[in-house]
């Protein structure tokens, strides 16, 4: 069986720090190659991979303004859709615009829906239900407007997160900065609790960090850490008493969740999109609805065990799980 791993361009695959479509493509393509499976990822030229590599881009557009992004998506969309008589499978994780081509070609073509920005594109994903093989990343963020093959979870590979039995005593933000994510909220939960938080995430809107997050920072009680990359992710997240995860928006999943269970912490979430699928209640964190309650629930993140947490996160989202679950969406997909 030979696959086409389809990668968007925004940011490098895997990401040197953001970029988390690109990681869990780059989890899905390492986790087949680890399987035996004859995997072409098709990235950016600096893209990391132990398959084998195919570009026509430079670099990510994110990472390099000289660079047009609808030019380099559109060159590296049609570089693939070029070569699909070579591929048994398509595995596209770039969206909507690959399922234009796929009335043009015989080779099957598997969609991973990673979340849908707007209500807007459905439509290009209902005109393309026929042919295509539509792969949820929760039940959540499943439209009634279209079919599915399958849901597989985002898997995380477990070696790159520690679990830590021992906490600190901080309280930790891991995300965008953007009113969606709640960076506000995680801000007004530490401050009711009289608690430290640091934040950690790329600045996606510039106003809503001016405005309601700067302000705040102070480097004692609030403390913004930037962009973390791998290592510092991995510290930042086992090191915590908890991570806030108190989203604005029906989150389709949520890496940061997933992984901070892998490293034994629980996660405190407003009780929207997947949320419910990734937190066992009173079990690996809390879900709750408002700021007043994630702060009612600090002081029972005592009782949570901490390698419950990450035993739970390897049996429900690991590199292994997805993997073995798409390779089955594949065998289904090719009749074997």
């Amino acid at each position: 069986m030979k696959i086409a791993m389809l990668a968007p361009v925004a940011w490098r695959t895997p990401p040197r720090q953001y970029g988390p479509w690109e990681q869990v493509t780059s989890n899905i393509t390492e986790g087949l190659v680890k399987k035996g499976l004859d995997v072409t990822l098709f990235a950016t030229a600096d893209a990391v991979t132990k398959g084998k590599l195919r570009y026509i881009c430079p670099k990510a557009w994110e990472e390099d303004k000289s660079l047009d992004p609808k030019v380099q998506e559109c060159m590296h969309i049609s570089f693939l859709m070029e070569q699909t008589h070579k591929f048994d499978i398509i595995h596209n994780n770039f969206d909507f615009l690959p399922l234009t081509y796929s009335r043009l070609f015989k080779t099957p073509m598997v969609t991973t829906i990673h979340g849908f920005s707007s209500p807007k594109i459905i439509p290009v994903y209902k005109r393309f239900n026929d042919i295509n093989h539509y792969v949820s990343i929760s039940h959540a963020d499943r439209s009634a407007e279209l079919s599915y093959i399958a849901n597989v979870y985002n898997g995380i590979d477990s070696d790159n997160f520690t679990l830590r039995e021992s906490h600190g005593d901080y309280l930790l933000y891991f995300g965008r900065i953007h009113h969606d994510k709640g960076t506000r909220e995680a801000i007004d939960i530490a401050l009711k609790s009289n608690m430290k938080l640091i934040i950690a995430g790329i600045i996606q809107d510039e106003d809503y960090y001016r405005h309601q997050v700067e302000p705040f920072i102070d480097g004692d009680q609030v403390v913004y850490a930037g962009n973390a990359g791998p290592e510092q992710r991995d510290k930042l997240l086992g090191e915590a008493y908890a991570l806030l995860h108190p989203i604005n928006f029906n989150e389709p999943f949520g890496l940061s969740v997933a992984e901070s269970m892998f490293c034994g912490t629980p996660v405190i979430a407003f009780n929207r999109g997947a949320m419910a699928e990734l937190i066992e209640d009173g079990k690996t964190g809390f879900l709750v609805g408002n700021v007043h309650q994630a702060v009612a629930t600090l002081p029972d993140i005592r009782i949570i065990n901490r390698g419950y947490c990450r035993s739970r996160a390897e049996a429900k989202f690991s590199v292994g799980k997805m993997t073995d679950s798409y390779y089955d969406v594949y065998k289904q997909i090719l009749g074997q």
